[in-house]
């Protein structure tokens, strides 16, 4: 009979061993799939929470991905300088208009225009004086009339008082020639007096500058007809003077005194110019609470009467939160910062500005200085978003 899976092996002692190949199969497929399942039972328990933890991180730094990192500065305040600022309007400092002094006429000439500089006594315009010169000549006339009546008189009168001790002459006729030369000497008087008001009306017709200046305005042409009523027919800037009319709230009027120094920034123009205060209004506004400083300043032709302005008024030292230029923003609505709150959320705060120099920017109204401010980044925030403040040390 065949023997089949089987082996015949003869060992040294020649004692027959069989070995039976089939069952040795299955042991070792039985011992592979118990191995195989202790492992799975290994990587559910083990491996499985492992992963989920994981995935649970990941979320999380995900999460923590989405809030972005921004750097912070509690300012505090400093010793800085205090600097008011204010606007207002360009003027002359003493405006003077200048009008008809006499009675007018028809214009005949005009000799200077507008931003020309003249001199005190300087003829600007003239006014027709035919008539005037005239009547200028008649009571001229009259004077050289009366002077001769005069002399006649004064001579009539000596002759008489020499023939009174001879007898010629009563006393009583010496008496009536010396009143009567008394008389033409009045007469005399009372022409020239006539002829100096004529001559003085004809000097009214002259529309001269009553102070060394500055034209700021011309309103009169050859052949207009002026009067008394015309109204200003020039305006003058005395001396060239120019000032800035600040408009301040009550509380920055407190700082200023007269003689503090100040720089005034036209409107559109890159040019500061050094002036200072020389009037501070004694009454504040009871509508707008506003007090009117006014900032002298020297002529140049950029400063022109009426325009508008920005001052900013040294007024001595103070106390305030200091921020980087950074931190400062500003949109249609004014200047701010973003401050973050406790909940590590984006906050907006209106601020108004005092100096800026190299230091920084002073804030003058609007935080204490014991915020967490932004210092950069602010154009990629908004308010109420969730950020992760890195603090700095301030400067």
């Amino acid at each position: 009979m065949r023997l089949m899976n089987r082996e015949t092996h003869f060992a040294s002692s020649d004692t027959l061993v069989v070995v039976d190949r089939s069952k040795r199969r299955r042991n070792i497929i039985i011992a592979i799939v118990a191995v195989a399942a202790i492992a799975l039972l290994a990587f559910m328990f083990l491996g499985g929470g492992s992963k989920d933890q994981a995935a649970s991180d990941a979320a999380a730094a995900e999460g923590r991905g989405q809030i972005p990192t921004v750097s912070v500065v509690v300012p505090g305040r400093s010793q800085v300088a205090r600097v008011v600022t204010a606007s207002g309007a360009l003027a002359a400092r003493r405006d003077q208009p200048i009008g008809v002094a006499g009675e007018g006429g028809l214009v005949r000439a005009v000799l200077v225009d507008a931003g020309s500089w003249v001199n005190q006594g300087q003829v600007l315009a003239t006014i027709d004086r035919s008539v005037q010169s005239q009547t200028a000549a008649q009571l001229a006339a009259q004077v050289q009339a009366a002077r001769a009546d005069a002399a006649l008189a004064q001579n009539e009168y000596e002759r008489s008082q020499a023939l009174v001790g001879r007898g010629f002459v009563s006393k009583a006729d010496l008496d009536r020639k010396k009143a009567a030369r008394d008389a033409a000497a009045a007469r005399v008087n009372v022409a020239q007096a006539q002829l100096n008001a004529t001559r003085a009306q004809i000097g009214r017709l002259d529309i001269r500058a009553p102070t060394s200046g500055l034209i700021l305005a011309r309103n009169v042409e050859v052949g207009q007809i002026v009067g008394p009523g015309a109204g200003a027919l020039f305006r003058l800037a005395k001396g060239g003077e120019m000032e800035m009319k600040a408009q301040m709230s009550q509380q920055d009027l407190a700082f200023v005194k007269a003689g503090m120094p100040a720089s005034v920034t036209p409107i559109g123009s890159d040019r500061s110019f050094t002036g200072s205060v020389w009037q501070v209004a004694p009454i504040i506004d009871p509508t707008s609470r506003q007090g009117e400083v006014r900032i002298a300043i020297p002529y140049d032709p950029a400063v022109r009467p009426g325009g508008f302005a920005e001052a900013k008024i040294a007024a001595g030292g103070t106390t305030a939160p200091l921020l980087p230029q950074s931190a400062v923003l500003s949109d249609d609505k004014g200047n701010y910062v973003y401050i973050i709150n406790s909940k590590n959320e984006v906050e907006r705060r209106n601020i108004k500005i005092g100096n800026v120099d190299d230091q920084g920017v002073t804030i003058a109204e609007g935080i204490t200085g014991q915020e967490s401010v932004v210092l950069s980044a602010g154009p990629f925030l908004n308010p109420g978003q969730k950020v992760s403040p890195k603090r700095q040390a301030a400067r």
